[in-house]
């Protein structure tokens, strides 16, 4: 784990203990800090040895002498009673990525790339943990992905900590002081928790204001920061590095050409060519030469469900995109398979349980599709709606569905699954309907006689 001198005998408030909050706990008690820690459920404060720790509600305690009360990202602090009762007693209320801040001067020599965005966080974040593990550089990442970063056992020297940063976590930062900030964009979101979009997005750009002068940070151009902070050229569409937050610009070298993502299999599509290049130009601030960056991108291979190339056998390609539980996030997977040659060949398995009615931002590239498989609770609906737009094949499992593509696709042809619904109607979540169709499809193009569809009446059983 994660411990520093600069937290011997203070005191700490944790409040809630899940896993980023027990390893905050666990991190400071073997820094030396005195630490009080609550959460409301029994078997979570359970958790905690009351050997080493005080089990109290920092609500009800006096808060006298705290150095500060450490939360989770998910404490929403406009509303929840912690912020009010905090600052009654003159204490900061922050979260483990400012205590890892803190920890940094204790820890051998490093450099920290910080990546924010509405979307596409975790994917850039992967993507740039993998060019640097590649690269043989040494590094982890953390935050918002993977493991809790205190739990973790400091990097060598010459190490690389990639953290993905929510607006949640940064809200609760005040001094880190990331080597690369990273901006993916900024839409309308968790506006439940902000004032205004406005507010949200001011969020964001406090990454880049906690910045020193010589660090730099990586941003499209055309959105909300640039527009705000900086006055960037208008319209202006390739990324931009810069030295000074404020003022000193640098072009990114133009040393990887990106009309080389076809060979990138686990990045395709629009999206994507955005995480790429952030991924790029943030390796090459990092010292990267172009090939290192390169054979990183040609050997990413993804998160698991989201875009996520599963086999490839006889020349069709299976895509396991079941994090897709909408029509917008299922958009982009369309989106990435183009028609060619032989015009649209993506086979799409569609369908579980709808949250909206309608084809949504998917209806913009049926041109892409050139069957659907419709599965689950909308899987009628979906099929009214698709019909006479694309074939259709009414399936209603997934194995059957997978089973149909199979049979039908050709060469050059995609399977993808990106059900544009929820799972709950056959599935306990989508990762287990994205592990089921991992095992259809390694069953099926194994042995195309098998009947791996006869176990698929016992999944609804498990959801």
């Amino acid at each position: 784990m994660i411990t520093s001198p600069a937290f011997a005998g203070k005191k700490y408030a944790v409040l809630g203990l899940a896993r980023s909050g027990l390893a905050t706990v666990e991190a400071l008690v073997a820094s030396g800090a005195h630490v009080t820690a609550w959460d409301r459920q029994d078997v979570a404060r359970a958790k905690v040895d009351p050997a080493n720790v005080l089990l109290a509600d920092p609500l009800e305690i006096d808060l006298t002498g705290y150095d500060g009360v450490v939360v989770s990202p998910g404490v929403p602090l406009n509303t929840h009673p912690i912020a009010g009762r905090a600052a009654q007693f003159g204490v900061p209320v922050i979260g483990d990525i400012e205590l890892f801040a803190q920890a940094r001067a204790s820890l051998p020599s490093h450099k920290v790339v910080g990546i924010t965005g509405t979307n596409g966080k975790s994917t850039t974040t992967a993507l740039v943990h993998h060019i640097l593990q590649t690269a043989g550089v040494p590094t982890t990442m953390g935050g918002n992905i993977g493991l809790p970063i205190l739990a973790q056992d400091p990097l060598p020297e010459g190490g690389v900590y990639v953290l993905e940063l929510s607006s949640y976590q940064i809200d609760l930062t005040c001094s880190l002081d990331c080597d690369v900030a990273v901006l993916l964009n900024v839409t309308p979101d968790h506006l439940d928790r902000y004032a205004s979009f406005e507010a949200y997005a001011a969020s964001k750009a406090r990454l880049f204001e906690m910045q020193s002068e010589e660090s730099c940070a990586v941003a499209q151009t055309r959105d909300w920061w640039f527009e705000q902070k900086a006055g960037a050229r208008a319209g202006a569409r390739h990324l931009e590095v810069y030295d000074d937050v404020f003022h000193q610009w640098q072009e990114v070298p133009n040393a990887l050409s990106i009309q080389e993502q076809s060979r990138w299999p686990s990045l395709q599509g629009p999206h994507n060519l955005e995480n790429a290049e952030a991924g790029i130009a943030t390796c090459f601030v990092l010292g990267l030469a172009a090939d290192q960056i390169r054979a990183g991108l040609e050997t990413f291979t993804g998160l698991p469900h989201r875009m996520e190339r599963v086999a490839s056998h006889n020349g069709v390609t299976f895509v396991n995109d079941s994090k897709a539980t909408n029509t917008d996030s299922s958009a982009p997977a369309l989106a990435a398979y183009p028609p060619e040659g032989n015009g649209p060949r993506i086979h799409w398995i569609v369908g579980g349980l709808p949250k909206e009615d309608g084809l949504g931002a998917t209806e913009q590239h049926l041109a892409n599709v050139k069957a659907a498989y419709t599965i689950g609770e909308a899987g009628p609906r979906f099929a009214e709606l698709l019909e006479g737009r694309v074939p259709v094949t009414r399936a209603e499992m997934l194995c059957e569905a997978t089973r149909r593509a199979i049979a039908n696709a050709v060469p050059g042809d995609v399977v993808l699954l990106s059900p544009a619904c929820a799972s709950f109607d056959q599935f306990k979540d989508y990762e287990q309907r994205g592990e089921r169709f991992r095992q259809f499809v390694a069953a099926l193009t194994e042995d195309p006689d098998s009947d791996p569809c006869s176990e698929e009446s016992a999944v609804g059983a498990e959801a």
